[in-house]
């Protein structure tokens, strides 16, 4: 093979397994306020699943209480502060989700390598499927579950993990932080169906399953540090800067037009279709990198002549000593002619050419599953909401 190329493969069915392996461990995002103790504790696996079990469970209570108090808002939503803490709480999510959006955007335009460029389409899909090590084809560091270790074929990169000064990867520019903040907004996000029970309304099945789904979610593709989830945050927080800035304009009961509020939702729903769809790709996608193979050589110089005039002042001594017989017995009957041979060893890499998989490791394997199938039945949700809202809000209108 003399060139990069893209093609489809099987992913191997050794990705295929629960609980997928825990190793690697998560690599805290550095340099950064939060300890990486802190880091690795929020992303065991015991926090989403306590926090999303307690969130259906609050849920599904209070819609019992609404619904046994025929659906009438709770005194405390009709009271000022209960107001101001509507539009604290939009305002905020809107700014931070904003604020993510461009972190992210920032990261995408620093680790994309164009496919225009000299590495092709290889290099461009490498910078997406590969967070972890140095920029550029063949340079990625990847944890390699057969040897337990991280390697890369760069023989330009030590590897005993991946170092958080190796710059130009999804995961050090910018994903493990905002990544992990985003995760922990999940569990923020919930008080969104707060609010709509204190108003005496019914939490949908969409609303809680979207909220405890995406705890999860998250804490798998951060958690084992899963290619695709770029894109969750990424788009997910471009949406909700939208989305959280319509509800602050509800609050102070702006008037919004009904297209914006079908756009909204037509936008959510292609998300999940376009991110189910590209997060399922990486599993059956592979690529082609540069690897430098070192090839050493022993190189054996001619014979070359001893120091003949050494040699010979020695065999002068040695006849002048009566010893002369002895001396050529021992080093050869011709000692002006002795010589010696000299070898050097020398090391040169050549260019030789690898197939890699998108994905390496069964914690990428179900994260990226994970989020698919989790966005199956949400978007059937979506569309659900979206025919009996506006389709036939429509006709009957």
């Amino acid at each position: 093979m003399s060139a990069t190329n893209v093609f489809f493969e099987l992913p191997a069915g050794g990705l295929f397994k629960f609980p997928p392996n825990s190793d690697p461990t998560v690599i805290p995002a550095t340099p950064s306020f939060v300890s990486p103790e802190l880091y690795q504790a929020a992303l065991d696996i015991k926090v989403p699943i306590t926090i999303a079990c307690i969130y259906a469970a609050v849920v599904i209570s209070l819609n019992a209480y609404n619904r046994s108090n025929g659906n009438k808002a709770w005194s405390i939503s009709k009271t000022k502060t209960f107001f101001a803490f509507v539009v604290l709480h939009n305002v905020l999510l809107a700014v931070y989700s904003g604020w993510t959006f461009i972190g992210m955007l920032k990261a995408l335009a620093t680790i994309f390598a164009n496919p225009l460029g000299p590495s092709g389409l290889a290099g461009t899909v490498d910078s997406l499927c590969k967070i972890q090590g140095p920029a550029g084809l063949g340079n990625a560091v990847t944890y390699n579950p057969a040897l337990s270790q991280w390697t890369s074929p760069s023989p330009n990169v030590t590897v005993q993990k991946p170092s958080s000064t190796d710059m130009g990867r999804f995961w050090n520019e910018g994903l493990a932080f905002y990544g992990w903040f985003f995760y922990l907004s999940k569990f923020y996000e919930v008080l969104d169906t707060l609010i709509i029970l204190a108003k005496g309304k019914k939490s949908s099945t969409l609303q809680t399953y979207h909220h405890a789904g995406a705890m999860l979610c998250m804490w798998a593709g951060i958690r084992y540090m899963s290619p695709p989830i770029w894109m969750f945050v990424f788009v997910n927080s471009f949406i909700h800067t939208l989305m959280y800035t319509y509800y602050t304009l509800t609050a102070f009961a702006v008037p919004v037009p009904m297209a914006v509020k079908r756009s909204l939702t037509t936008i959510q729903i292609a998300q999940f279709l376009v991110g189910s769809f590209y997060a399922a790709l990486h599993s059956f996608i592979g690529y082609t990198i540069p690897v430098s193979v070192p090839i050493t050589e022993v190189i054996k110089s001619s014979p070359v002549p001893a120091a003949t005039g050494v040699s010979s002042s020695l065999a002068a001594l040695a006849t002048a000593a009566g010893l002369g017989g002895l001396f050529q017995k021992v080093l050869g009957q011709n000692v002006e002619t002795m010589a010696e041979h000299s070898t050097t060893t020398v090391t040169r890499y050549q260019t030789m050419y690898k197939d890699v998989s998108c994905i390496d490791t069964s914690g990428q394997t179900f994260a990226i599953w994970l989020n698919v199938l989790y966005l199956a039945p949400l978007t059937a949700l979506f569309v659900r909401f979206f025919v009996k809202s506006y389709l036939k809000h429509a006709r009957n209108s």
